[in-house]
């Protein structure tokens, strides 16, 4: 039974983390595009902003993928946790928990879930127990030391252009685009 437990979390958190991530990389579901996503990330101060929309769309799209598939664990849930932590500081940082003010509620319990499928694992219903696939713990860190490094980037530019950063980002952020940059 926690095998498919597993698979019903993997499933859920990949699919709809990689619609999210389709959303910004190709304008699908309703979603900004490239363009949009781009003009999303300048108005919350990270620039350039077609990279760092890149970087969420792949992080997104891509770690959504593996983790539905259960393919190359813990890769897929560190990329959402790694979107996701950047979406709790950028988007949803100094409001209130719940979604209905604007907060962190969404990013923060796809973040307990993806933590809970890297401690767990993908399960037996899964690419990696099909293939016999377990990466090396190097890739893992590399991974986690990568993610950890483009946040404190984003972070850190983000910061050095913080003056009327926030009033900048609520005029320039596209009329019901804020929820698609978490």
């Amino acid at each position: 039974m926690v095998d498919f437990a597993l698979l019903i979390l993997r499933l859920t958190l990949g699919g709809l983390l990689a619609g999210h991530g389709a959303q910004k990389l190709f304008g699908a579901f309703g979603g900004p595009g490239p363009q949009g996503a781009a003009g999303m990330m300048e108005a919350l101060g990270l620039k350039p902003g077609q990279r760092w929309a890149a970087a969420a769309a792949l992080s997104e799209l891509g770690g959504g993928v593996l983790t539905a598939f259960g393919l190359f664990n813990p890769l897929g849930p560190l990329g959402i946790m790694g979107s996701m932590s950047m979406a709790t500081v950028t988007v949803h940082w100094g409001k209130p928990i719940w979604v209905t003010a604007g907060g962190a509620e969404l990013p923060v319990t796809n973040m307990a879930i993806a933590g809970t499928l890297t401690a767990a694992g993908p399960g037996r219903y899964s690419l990696d127990r099909a293939f016999g696939i377990r990466l090396p713990g190097v890739i893992v860190a590399g991974t986690l030391i990568t993610a950890a490094a483009l946040l404190g980037l984003g972070l850190v530019g983000r910061c050095a252009g913080a003056p009327g950063r926030q009033e900048q980002a609520g005029a320039q952020a596209p009329a019901g685009q804020e929820a698609t940059a978490s």
